[in-house]
C-alpha cells in the first residue's frame, strides 16, 4: 500500500506531504486543496495504466480531464510539478520512493523520473541505504528524448533515447530485467493501478444496473455488483450490514439484498426490509431508500469487493449522513 504522498508545485501546493495510514481521514475547509490531493493520486494511476502524460491531465475519449487540466496542473507561475509516493516494501525496514517530474509548458512532457529502494534502521526511522532502481537523465534540448539508467548489474539492452510522452515506470515492466528489479517495478505499478477513487452518488444508485464484478467509481451499479457476489462475499456483506447499517436510520433495517430482475436476469435491483413497528416490516427498493443509506451501502460494497491491498479513496465520505451517525462509519472503516 501507499505510505506517503508528496506534492511539489502541484496545483495549489508549493510543497506538502500526506502520510497515509490504513485509515486516513482528510478534513479541511472548502478550497483547502483536498480535491487536489485526490487528483494527484488519479494522475499517478492514469500514467501507470499507460496513458500519455498530456491525456492523463487533459483527458481524452475514455477519461475526463483532471480538474484544471494542463493549465492549472503546476502551481503558478511554475512550469513543472513533481509527485512522489512512498510504497511499502517486502518488510518493515524497506520502502520504495517513486518520483515523477512533469513539464507543463511550453510542452507537456516527462522531465524526470526515478525509483529508489530505501532501507531503514530497525531501531529507528533513519534511512541506512538508498539504491536507485532506475533514473532518467535530463535531455540537453526540449525535443530530445531522455536516457534511462539502471543499476550497474542490469546488463540489458535499452533504447538509447525514450520518448517523453509517457511514464518510464510502466514501460520498464515490459523489459526483461533482473528478477529483483522487475518484481519491484511490477509491485509499484500494481499498487498505483489499484488506487480507486470512489465518489458514490446516491441519485445514480436508484436504477437497475447490469450484473458486474467491479463497482463503478460513482457506485451507480451497486445492485449489479451485490447480486453477482459469490457466497463468501455475500456473507461478509450481510455480516457488515447487520453490524452497522441497522443503527444508521431511525427505522431498523432488517435486511439488504440485490437480486436479478427481468426476463433474462442480467440486470439487478437493490432492496431492503425496514421495520417500522415491532413485528411490522416493509420492503422497499433503491428508489425509496435515503441518500445516507445508499451512500453507506456503496462504501460497504466497495470495501468488500476491492482487491486486497488496494487503496480506496472515498470522496465526501460523510455525505448524506447525520453527524450523530458518523461514529458508525468510522468504526466500519477501521
Amino acid at each position: 500500500m501507499l505510505k506517503k504522498l508528496i506534492l511539489e508545485n502541484w496545483k495549489s501546493f508549493r510543497y506538502a506531504e500526506l502520510p497515509i495510514d490504513p485509515l486516513t481521514v482528510l478534513i479541511g475547509t472548502n478550497a483547502s486543496g483536498k480535491s487536489n490531493l485526490i487528483d494527484a493520486l488519479e494522475f499517478l494511476k492514469r500514467i501507470v495504466f499507460g496513458k500519455e502524460i498530456r491525456s492523463a491531465l487533459a483527458g481524452d475519449a475514455a477519461f475526463p480531464g483532471i480538474r484544471g487540466g494542463v493549465e492549472w496542473a503546476s502551481l503558478k507561475p511554475e512550469s513543472n510539478f513533481t509527485l512522489k509516493v512512498v510504497v511499502e516494501g517486502e518488510d518493515d525496514e524497506t520502502d520504495y520512493l517513486y518520483s515523477i517530474t512533469v513539464q507543463t509548458k511550453p510542452l507537456v512532457q516527462l522531465s524526470d523520473e526515478s525509483l529508489i529502494r530505501q532501507v531503514y534502521s530497525p531501531d529507528s526511522n533513519q534511512i541506512l541505504t538508498q539504491t536507485s532502481l532506475f533514473q532518467v537523465s535530463s535531455p540537453r534540448t526540449q525535443d530530445q528524448g531522455i536516457q534511462v539508467k539502471l543499476p550497474v548489474q542490469e546488463q540489458i539492452f535499452l533504447p538509447k533515447y525514450w520518448k517523453r510522452s509517457n511514464s518510464i515506470l510502466t514501460r520498464l515492466r515490459e523489459i526483461d530485467s533482473h528478477a529483483d528489479v522487475r518484481d519491484v517495478i511490477l509491485n509499484v505499478c500494481t499498487i498505483l493501478e489499484n488506487i480507486f477513487i470512489f465518489n458514490p452518488i446516491p441519485a445514480k444508485m436508484r436504477n437497475y444496473s447490469p450484473l458486474s464484478d467491479r463497482i463503478e467509481s460513482d457506485g451507480s451499479n451497486i445492485a449489479g455488483v451485490l447480486a453477482a457476489l459469490p457466497k463468501e462475499q455475500k456473507d461478509e456483506f450481510d455480516s457488515t450490514v447487520s453490524a452497522y447499517l441497522k443503527y444508521l436510520p431511525e427505522r431498523d433495517i432488517q435486511e439488504v439484498w440485490a437480486e436479478p430482475v427481468g426476463k433474462f436476469g442480467t440486470d439487478a435491483m437493490l432492496y431492503c426490509k425496514e421495520q417500522w413497528k415491532p413485528g411490522q416490516t416493509t420492503e422497499i427498493d433503491a428508489r425509496g431508500m435515503s441518500d445516507g443509506t445508499l451512500h453507506f451501502l456503496a462504501i460497504i460494497t466497495a470495501l468488500i469487493t476491492r482487491p486486497e491491498g488496494s487503496q480506496l479513496v472515498i470522496e465526501d465520505v460523510d455525505n448524506g449522513l447525520h453527524p450523530s451517525r458518523l461514529h458508525l462509519l468510522i468504526n466500519m472503516l477501521k
